[in-house]
């Protein structure tokens, strides 16, 4: 055997170990085999009635691919592989489904609005604009979004236009990124699985 599929191998039986891992966790935290919503908020440390606890429904909402308003473990380990090792792109499509409320492939003013303003209060308040220095209001990150990936002007941003503005635009990524801090398995996880790149 090569040395390239002796990697691949290794990396195979690696990522079966951490599926299995990950699954017993999972069991043990949802003996149904279902996540719901508030168990996925308490994997998360959110509480309800906070900017997170919304911006947390828009992400559950995403990730519940068969609409029956549970995850099952398939739809969870799609959400932590997206999240964890996603490439750019995909990330920004998945945002995208995040922010689009009503599911008809275009964002409005009013979509994104809601979601700025979750993501505003989640961050405090500290938007700042490419330079640093000048602290934006919730009102003016939807202005500078639409004037950055709206190309066509026409008060509606397509999943292109979205994604194909945001990988131009630093700014945008880091809007977009937040800092959420999984607690209990998940994190055990995220610490086992840069434990294994490591070495």
């Amino acid at each position: 055997m090569g040395q390239n599929q002796q990697t691949q191998s290794q990396d195979e039986e690696l990522e079966l170990m951490s599926i299995q891992d990950l699954y017993k966790s999972f069991i043990m935290e949802c003996p149904s085999g279902s996540l719901y919503l508030h168990e996925f908020k308490r994997m998360f440390g959110v509480q309800t009635g906070t900017p997170e606890s919304e911006y947390m429904d828009n992400i559950f909402r995403a990730f519940d691919m068969n609409n029956d308003n549970t995850m099952d473990f398939i739809e969870y380990v799609a959400a932590l592989n997206l999240v964890l090792r996603g490439k750019l792109e995909d990330k920004l499509r998945w945002s995208f489904k995040v922010f689009d409320g009503d599911d008809n492939g275009r964002l409005d003013r009013s979509e994104l609005r809601k979601i700025v303003k979750i993501i505003y209060k989640i961050k405090r308040g500290t938007i700042l604009d490419e330079t640093g220095t000048v602290t934006l209001t919730s009102e003016q990150v939807c202005e500078r979004i639409f004037q950055e990936v709206d190309v066509n002007h026409d008060n509606q941003i397509t999943l292109e236009e979205f994604v194909e503005g945001a990988q131009r635009s630093p700014w945008l990524q880091g809007f977009l990124k937040l800092d959420v801090n999984p607690n209990g398995y998940i994190q055990r996880y995220m610490c086992d699985r840069k434990l294994t790149e490591n070495s």
